[in-house]
């Protein structure tokens, strides 16, 4: 079957990319990766579903082969915005969502934020850091964190793109940095995942500014209160080996009306690649 299409819209004067894998009569699910990542990190998923979905793809801004914020500032309202720009210009609502990591809390937020938007959401480790390291960071002023986010932005400005002198060497930094993944899924993550510079080296296609966090977001309190006001049902999927805190364990559950947890044995922070069959099977059966 030919693959999935790449497309371009516009949010913020950005243009942004995703990929459309067709069937455009069926339901609609959008898949959205996480930070560093690309929207090309889904082919597996989009391959199995795309007979029974409309599947679409977006990369975040700042990531694939979306632009960079020209600015070098990253803040989950702007994500957000593009997430709904997305929704809004395609008319996908209400639309079926699988998000990981960064992508899951983006989208976990916007479910709140367009509750009525939002028809069913699997989001994969994507609640952001644990209550504890939220508490340590809450001890710092705005002061403090506007400094160590200057500093850090400082730094990154002077941080040139990794060169690799060849794709095996991007293939190999994958490997070595993802040791659930097969010898095939890092080969096809990186070879999606890289440009070619003009002198014949390897980059990474995301901006390295997205590394930094901006230093204002909205609080704690009130990112809970967006997760009380999800009414789909949602699915939180956790790895067991993964570093990620389990929300049954750590007490955030309690926030959602209608969500359940799920922990695959045998998987890191990308369940959909380490356990994709039992994802898979899963996934399917939720968002029917």
């Amino acid at each position: 079957m030919p693959g999935p299409t790449s497309r371009h819209y516009y949010s913020q004067r950005l243009r942004l990319h995703y990929v459309d894998w067709g069937n455009p009569d069926a339901p609609p699910l959008l898949l959205v990766h996480g930070g560093r990542d690309h929207c090309r990190n889904w082919d597996w998923v989009a391959q199995a579903l795309r007979d029974d979905w409309h599947i679409i793809c977006p990369d975040l801004r700042g990531h694939g082969d979306s632009q960079w914020s020209p600015d070098g500032n990253y803040a989950m309202s702007s994500y957000i915005y593009d997430l709904d720009q997305l929704v809004h210009q395609q008319g996908l609502a209400p639309v079926t969502i699988v998000a990981h990591s960064l992508g899951g809390n983006i989208c976990l937020r916007y479910a709140g934020i367009f509750p009525e938007k939002v028809r069913k959401l699997v989001a994969i480790e994507g609640l952001g850091p644990s209550p504890k390291v939220i508490a340590e960071r809450g001890t710092k002023t705005m002061a403090d964190r506007m400094r160590e986010w200057v500093d850090e932005q400082r730094k990154l400005s002077g941080r040139l793109p990794r060169r690799y002198a060849t794709i095996e060497d991007a293939f190999k930094r994958m490997q070595d940095e993802n040791a659930h993944l097969s010898a095939d899924q890092a080969r096809h993550l990186t070879q999606q995942g890289v440009n070619q510079n003009e002198d014949g080296t390897y980059s990474w296609k995301f901006d390295n500014y997205v590394r930094a966090w901006p230093p204002y977001d909205m609080s704690y309190g009130e990112i809970e209160q967006l997760w009380a006001r999800i009414v789909c049902p949602t699915m939180l999927i956790y790895g067991k080996e993964s570093w990620a805190s389990n929300p049954e364990k750590d007490g955030r559950i309690k926030h959602f009306k209608n969500a359940e947890v799920v922990e695959f044995d045998q998987a890191g922070h990308w369940v959909h690649h380490d356990r994709l069959k039992d994802f898979l099977a899963t996934t399917r059966e939720f968002i029917k």
